[in-house]
């Protein structure tokens, strides 16, 4: 059986330190500010998986699960 690894857009930006709280994360992203590899992306719970890009407030991110 093969395991689905993901991350949350919201728990990533958290964990990367481009917000501090889940509701400054809602904001951000709710604002049309996150990008998921270069489309805008409005919800919070979107499942990020291995090689995704993330681009917000002039940072631009890759998800790497082995390093989480």
């Amino acid at each position: 059986m093969t395991e689905t690894r993901f991350i949350k857009l919201d728990q990533f930006l958290k964990l990367k330190g481009i917000v501090q709280t889940g509701g400054q994360a809602k904001l951000l992203i709710q604002a049309g500010e996150v990008q998921v590899n270069g489309e805008v992306e409005r919800r919070r719970g979107r499942k990020l998986v291995q090689g995704d890009r993330i681009s917000t407030l002039g940072a631009t991110l890759h998800v790497d699960l082995a390093s989480l």
